[in-house]
């Protein structure tokens, strides 16, 4: 902890519109990964300050779920341009806390920025359905309304980007919002709602509580919450889940990958080795649609491979994240990267073999940084941890499949299901590839298959808690509920008006 260190700066959390100082006196360290040093002190909050922040959500509820959604879509088209404006500000902040490369950062602010336009959108979006005369006289039609109070409690990989899968939608809908950040990284968070403030979101409708598991659970439990979204590990989304429905609550639980790249003979192997250089290595390999396992087709598709791809990830370029020409940055954390490093250990212990070893990697000036280089493992097995477990680092397993059906079986009987990728010249075999995978998301020469901002993303068996995938048509429908009305306006000039449907009087 750096609690007692007076050289680092203390940062706040954000309630009813304006910064509040932590009152727990218990403190997490933020760290520059680039360094190793802890450059930030962030407040843990107590389910005291946690209830404060969702009062002021609740307060603000009411006037906000009733203004018009084209006065809250011109507010949010002024919060579109405020953090288009902030992009490089906003990258490097995400950068100098979670330790991807400016141009990562610069990437994923911009795909938030798509979230919001969107969520622009919503007067169209909200538009619900009408049908005259069901009944003699009688009119139905149905409108989608708000929650409450929302929660997102986000993770430390994207701390710009997944925030704003869920917020700008949220409250274009009418409900208000507490973002609880991955205590690693707060900092975006922290920014994205005073930039939210000075859109015009009225105080209250967007607030930031910092904080550890005492925060989560209180967030979890609390009575005037009424819908969760949650983005991290498996098991961390599976207590997620399980503990706010025990309470009545809506969520949604995005958990871990293990994402699967198939390559068939006939595959453009340059194309291949491209994908798998941007997406098993890129952010240093903590995204949940980095691809960790690419399923080769025969051992000659295997060998063909990893001739190409040894030499290009030997050759990445680590470093800084503000250093020119970057290609990948360091982990998050020391502790992170011990992890991932033990994984690599574990992986040799289990029989794989280790065709490109990053552990030892060191970058000039910055020997206290969390880097590892890129690994590369052949000869993996599905009985071995390295291929089971989400491991969240630059490590690419590459398992030799002799058929196109034992490659598909491969993917099915893993139990993540978030996103997998086939590359062929062959459209029969690509058709029945995105038709019989279990699968959320799903690529045709597509390395990482994220949905557009107006498409919804989510995966299926255990990356997914809940029945709803995140932004797009699946966000609107997340975060409001549908309402159904049967009228009938009685007149003293007309008679004849019955209660009663229509009953068919065919035999």
């Amino acid at each position: 902890m750096a609690g007692g260190d007076t050289n680092v700066s203390t940062l706040q959390h954000f309630i009813d519109g304006e910064r509040v100082a932590g009152e727990s006196n218990r403190f997490g360290d933020v760290y520059n990964p680039a360094t190793g040093k802890v450059q930030a002190r962030v407040p843990f909050a107590t389910a005291g300050e946690v209830d404060t922040a969702v009062q002021a959500a609740k307060a603000a509820f009411p006037a906000w779920s009733a203004t018009p959604p084209s006065q809250r879509a011109r507010i949010l088209f002024r919060y579109r341009d405020l953090v288009e404006s902030r992009r490089d500000e906003l990258a490097r902040i995400c950068s100098s806390e979670h330790g991807k490369t400016l141009d990562d950062a610069r990437g994923s602010v911009t795909r938030g920025i798509e979230i919001v336009e969107f969520a622009c959108g919503i007067p169209q979006l909200l538009k619900g359905e009408f049908n005259e005369n069901v009944a003699g006289r009688v009119d139905s039609f149905n409108v989608r309304q708000p929650l409450g109070v929302c929660v997102g409690i986000t993770p430390f990989n994207f701390p710009a980007m997944v925030p704003m899968w869920m917020y700008p939608i949220a409250l274009a809908c009418g409900n208000t919002f507490v973002l609880k950040p991955s205590e690693k990284d707060p900092s975006c968070g922290l920014r994205l709602a005073e930039l939210a403030v000075e859109a015009g979101v009225p105080a209250g409708v967007l607030n930031v509580v910092n904080g550890d598991k005492e925060a989560v659970d209180a967030l979890l439990t609390h009575e005037d919450v009424a819908a969760v979204s949650f983005v991290g590990s498996t098991p961390i989304a599976e207590y997620v889940h399980r503990t706010a429905t025990a309470t009545g609550k809506r969520v949604q639980a995005l958990g871990g990958a293990k994402n699967h790249l198939v390559v068939m003979p006939d595959a453009d192997m340059d194309q291949v080795t491209d994908a798998l250089i941007g997406s098993a290595y890129g952010s240093a390999g903590e995204r949940c649609m980095a691809v960790s396992v690419a399923v080769t087709v025969g051992d000659g598709t295997a060998d063909d491979l990893l001739g190409r791809l040894k030499p290009r990830v030997e050759s990445l370029k680590i470093g800084a994240w503000d250093a020119e020409g970057v290609e990948m940055g360091p982990l998050v954390t020391r502790e992170h990267r011990d992890k991932v490093n033990g994984y690599v250990d574990t992986g040799v212990e289990e029989g794989a073999t280790l065709v490109v070893d990053g552990r030892d990697t060191t970058v000039e000036g910055h020997a206290d940084g969390f880097f590892i280089g890129g690994c590369i493992f052949d000869n993996v097995t599905p009985q071995m941890r390295i291929y089971k477990e989400e491991i969240f680092g630059p490590v690419l397993s590459v398992v030799r499949a002799q058929n196109y059906e034992e490659a598909v079986d491969l993917v099915n009987e893993h139990e993540l299901g978030n996103g997998a990728a086939i590359f062929t010249r062959d459209g029969d075999a690509a058709r029945d590839f995105t038709n019989r995978v279990r699968i959320g998301m799903v690529g045709v020469n597509v390395p990482i298959p994220v949905p557009t901002a107006y498409h919804s993303f989510g995966g299926w068996k255990r990356s997914l808690f809940g029945d709803h995938h995140m932004h797009g048509p699946e966000g609107v429908r997340f975060f409001t509920r549908m309402k159904t009305v049967t009228s009938r306006w009685p007149s003293g000039i007309r008679e004849g008006a019955t209660f009663n449907f229509q009953r068919s009087t065919e035999a």
